[in-house]
């Protein structure tokens, strides 16, 4: 479904908010911080008044209530802490920022990789990112979790199950009172966490972003807002994203068994195998993915949600963004988002003091209390080109609506129009998959015949045209063997400079220049490598794509063998964006079959013919049906092209990571 525009809600929690604002300012904020000029009042924020060097630095082992690894007893999860202790000696309790991941000992957290390191009496001593040399000063705690099976917790990976999200629920109970915390992992020694007020956020990239929507999916009481960056909604579209089309080569035990520590890879093989026979590569629903669907349960949130993720993320796709921004939305939840040209990048990359900015506003307004006004700022910050923003009060706007647009023919095979009249009763273009090539080699080639794809495009616009939200493609199709997968792509035809979403870096190029954001102390710097946008000048862009497997045409969740020459339709979900076609440029539709290096192709080597007058796309545009009948009236002339065909866009896609975080865990 089209993401849907949604305007705040008025709850409880935001009345309980202004309430307590004036109270939490005094209470947590040094004197005169919240200060003013004569005659203008300074929204309240925490400032660094606490040290650093002197923190409370501590390991607790929370009962989890499960045992993952069958071993006779609860699984306990290490909570890794870093907290002031200022407030506890003045009898004043505190909030806690928590990142709940599988990364900290496999593969590292942020752009630089960074590990959790501890001293010889296993204290921790580095904790990865910025959050804890930026937050603490600041008055709130830092807990960092490591996921049952990972690092120094018992348990096993379920990559993404029930193990995963208990992990940090549990953590989240015994911070309000309601599960047991042990001082070390075997002990009995009871660990109390009476310096906490409850009140947790949760923040993560990637597969730490995805733990906190599973979490927040939960309801569980205490989490008061979650910020998840490039996370995923859903596992099995992870892995099949749409219908079955299977995106990599292996399944989530894989994944598993590479986050996994070394002593949880030798008790945890059975766990490994429920992985295996609950996820078969047929592309088929089965109840593993159910229990893995965060979707479904979004009715339970009751945290506040900013969701943050770039638009070209080729790794967790925007399908990710878009199916939980509107579950939310229907349920009324507060929300905010930010959305980058980036691939797969972390916000503190591409925006880094906006970032750190918006987000000390966001968890001062939800775990403070502090009435800053963040509550009230527009919606939507959307990056328009590199480091050019704008915002939007509620995201889609309020005037989006899905307008029906239609393939038909041209003047050579497979280079044909798009526009509202259907084709003639008849019309068709044929195609045969040739998974050598990719959404790149298909754009390049858009006004030549080539038996690859059909495309179809706009005459150039006289206005610009906005794309805002989830689009739909439905296709007709006639296959001639009994297996086919479909594509499924937006592309902006014309010059631009965009992020290099293609690149190694996915759009930034990391520096040599550190900047530093919170205090330091030997063991864990608050100082990070600095980066600028990296760019391409190119003649198309690519900005939404979708995939499915035809045989799921009659059930979205099962699939099965095609009947060659038999016609079957089929609906295609593409992924979320935000993207202003420009007067002057094209838009264009591609059909085609795999889509190298993004999904996997099918058994045998399809020749699909497309009824057209029986093909179509449902687009969001800002205005609607009116805007794109404005902007495809007339005559514009068409461009010049900054290059030739085969130079003029980003890299081809580089084969799918299948570690959520890919090279920017």
């Amino acid at each position: 479904m089209p993401i849907r525009a949604r305007g705040p809600r008025s709850s409880y929690r935001s009345l309980v908010v202004a309430a307590v604002a004036a109270l939490m300012a005094v209470l947590l904020s040094p004197a005169g911080a919240q200060g003013a000029s004569p005659g203008k009042a300074r929204p309240p924020e925490s400032r660094p008044v606490y040290s650093y060097g002197d923190a409370v630095r501590e390991s607790v082992w929370v009962d989890t209530g499960l045992d993952g690894d069958g071993d006779g007893r609860n699984d306990r999860v290490a909570a890794d802490i870093v907290r002031p202790r200022e407030p506890a000696r003045q009898g004043r309790k505190i909030p806690v920022i928590m990142d709940a991941s599988p990364y900290y000992s496999c593969c590292g957290r942020g752009n630089e990789g960074q590990l959790k390191t501890y001293d010889a009496d296993g204290r921790p001593v580095q904790f990865p990112l910025h959050y804890d040399n930026y937050f603490v000063p600041r008055g709130y705690a830092f807990v960092a979790v490591d996921l049952a099976g990972t690092n120094r917790s018992d348990g096993c990976v379920d990559v993404g199950g029930r193990s995963d999200v208990r992990s940090a629920k549990a953590v989240i109970d015994w911070l309000n009172g309601r599960a047991r915390g042990y001082t070390t992992r075997t002990g009995s020694a009871r660990a109390s966490a009476g310096w906490s007020d409850g009140r947790t956020g949760m923040i993560g990239k990637s597969y730490d972003g995805t733990v906190a929507n599973g979490v927040a999916a939960t309801g569980v009481e205490g989490l008061r807002t979650i910020v998840p960056i490039g996370a995923i909604s859903s596992w099995y579209d992870y892995y099949y994203f749409a219908q079955g089309a299977p995106l990599y080569g292996s399944g989530p035990e894989w994944l598993s068994g590479y986050v996994e520590s070394p002593e949880a890879q030798g008790r945890c093989a059975a766990v490994q195998q429920r992985l295996v026979d609950g996820a078969p590569r047929t592309g088929d629903w089965t109840g593993l993915w159910t229990g893995r669907d965060y979707v479904k349960d979004a009715r339970k949130v009751r945290a506040s949600v900013f969701a943050v993720h770039g638009m070209q993320d080729l790794n967790v796709r925007t399908k990710h963004l878009g199916q939980w921004w509107d579950a939310l939305a229907d349920r009324g939840v507060e929300r905010k988002i930010w959305l980058s040209q980036t691939g797969h990048v972390d916000p503190f990359d591409y925006r880094r003091a906006e970032w750190v900015d918006t987000l000390h506003r966001w968890f001062d307004h939800y775990l403070l209390g502090y009435d800053n006004g963040i509550d009230r700022e527009p919606m939507a910050d959307i990056e328009r080109h590199p480091d050019q923003w704008s915002t939007d009060r509620v995201w889609p706007p309020r005037t989006t609506h899905v307008t029906t647009v239609r393939p038909g023919t041209g003047n050579a095979p497979g280079v044909g129009t798009l526009a509202l009249k259907p084709a003639r009763p008849g019309a068709t273009e044929t195609f045969t998959d040739d998974p050598s090539q990719s959404e790149t080699e298909w754009a390049a080639d858009l006004d030549r015949t080539t038996g690859a794809k059909a495309g179809f495009r706009t005459a150039p616009l006289t206005t610009g045209l906005r794309l805002s939200g989830s689009s739909r493609v439905t296709v007709t199709a006639t296959p001639s063997t009994t297996t086919a997968h479909l594509s499924a792509v937006l592309v902006d035809i014309g010059p631009d400079t965009i992020r290099d979403y293609g690149s190694s870096g996915e759009g930034i190029v990391t520096l040599t220049e550190r900047s530093c954001w919170g205090a330091s102390t030997a063991g864990d710097s608050s100082c990070f490598k600095e980066t600028r946008a990296g760019t391409a000048t190119v003649d198309r862009t690519v900005v939404s794509r979708g995939w499915a497997d035809l045989g799921t045409y009659a059930d979205a969740r099962k699939g099965r063998p095609l009947t060659p020459g038999r016609a079957v339709t089929l609906t295609i979900d593409l992924a979320a964006t935000d993207h202003v076609v420009p007067a002057g440029h094209r838009l264009a539709l591609i059909v085609a079959g795999t889509d190298r290096d993004l999904i996997d192709p099918p058994d045998s080597t399809p020749t699909l013919t497309i009824d057209l007058a029986r093909t179509f796309a449902k687009l969001p545009f800002v205005g609607g049906t009116g805007a794109f009948v404005r902007a495809t009236a007339g005559s514009a002339a068409v461009p010049d092209s900054p290059g030739t065909a085969d130079a003029g866009g980003v890299a081809p896609p580089r084969p799918a990571a299948r570690v959520p975080g890919g090279g920017h865990a």
